[in-house]
């Protein structure tokens, strides 16, 4: 067992045979690497393909999409690999998508990245309303579409001129909730961009876009036009979205209500 031990020894300690075991490791390595990167780029994998031609804009539903194998050296560009990548979203406003063509990430959105998107989701009769916004107004950009919110006023109780209009001689200022349960349907920066629509780019919220009926519509509208009254109108998250049945939207405040018709004017076909 000795001179065992000591035979190994000394062929380890021979130069020329580390340097040959060295070289057989080399080579050994190379060719797993070689046969294991090679595995990678010829092994097929499956990718959803759409079997129709999809026009901008449209939903891509379960019988539009197909799959296929193909060798990973072929997918460039961004492709997306699975179809619940794909299922029941929208093709990109700007992109048709051919028949027999992989599906990439800048063509396929989600609904709220349609330009157009809010026109189909507020019921008939409503009007959509754009109420301005900060980031600091919208909590940090923590208000999202599908949230819902309440929308309160702020205002002096004095007109530019000095008339009080609570009578009295104190210059008082106003706020209260004046609708609630209104459904935010998109929040959109400076450019009409959404705000969500892009994690990878910093949009600053501008406007919060929302639809209620025609008769609240001429009441914010009125509220927003209260300039002598030093007049806001303030978006307030509200935990209405949690409920299995939100509420009904509605005026919150019939004196508030009272007040903006009393100081305004809405002529029929201003609309």
């Amino acid at each position: 067992m000795g001179n065992l031990s000591v035979g190994m020894k000394k062929f380890l300690s021979n130069k020329n045979t580390v340097t040959v075991i060295g070289v057989i490791a080399a080579v050994l390595v190379l060719y797993i690497g070689y046969n294991w990167r090679v595995r990678l780029a010829t092994n097929p994998v499956t990718v959803p393909f759409a079997k129709v031609t999809i026009s901008p804009g449209v939903q891509i539903t379960e019988d539009m999409i197909g799959t296929m194998e193909v060798p990973p050296a072929m997918l460039k560009g961004n492709p997306l690999r699975s179809v619940a990548q794909v299922v029941d979203k929208y093709s990109a406003a700007d992109s048709v998508i051919p028949e027999g063509s992989l599906f990439y990430s800048r063509s396929v959105v989600e609904k709220g990245q349609l330009p157009a998107s809010i026109i189909l989701d507020y019921p008939k009769g409503y009007e959509l309303y754009n109420l301005p916004v900060t980031i600091a107004s919208t909590y940090g950009n923590s208000i999202f579409p599908g949230n819902y919110i309440d929308i309160y006023l702020k205002a002096s109780t004095k007109t530019a001129d000095g008339a009080d209009l609570l009578n009295d001689q104190s210059n008082r200022v106003m706020l209260g909730k004046l609708i609630e349960n209104v459904r935010v349907l998109a929040v959109k920066d400076s450019s009409g961009q959404a705000v969500f629509g892009n994690q990878d780019e910093n949009r600053q919220p501008a406007m919060i876009i929302f639809a209620v009926p025609q008769e609240y519509f001429v009441l914010l509208k009125k509220a927003s036009f209260l300039r002598t009254y030093e007049s806001e109108l303030i978006p307030v998250p509200t935990a209405n979205s949690l409920e299995d049945e939100p509420g009904d939207i509605k005026v919150s405040n019939d004196q508030m209500k009272d007040f903006i018709n009393r100081v305004t004017v809405w002529t029929e076909g201003m609309e």
